[in-house]
């Protein structure tokens, strides 16, 4: 079972990635609206999108604590 996806790991995960606002919604096959709302805090995305945006992450490397809400790149960098 994922853990859920929040903003503030959404905003950091991009900044880890160096990815905009549109890289994400391409790589999750969102809208880019749906991203800026989701991080703005304005509105939560259903379950699936959120899944869709969490693996968009893991698929170019993002790890996600389970202990926090921590965010990192596989193998211990940032």
């Amino acid at each position: 079972m994922l853990l859920p996806l929040t903003p503030a790991q959404c905003r950091a995960a991009r900044d880890i990635l160096n990815w905009t606002l549109e890289d994400l919604a391409h790589s999750a096959g969102v809208s880019i609206f749906t991203v800026r709302d989701f991080e703005s805090a304005k509105r939560t995305p259903d379950q699936h999108t959120l899944r869709l945006m969490r693996r968009a992450f893991e698929g170019a490397g993002v790890e996600f604590s389970a202990r926090d809400e921590g965010v990192r790149l596989a193998g211990g960098r940032r």
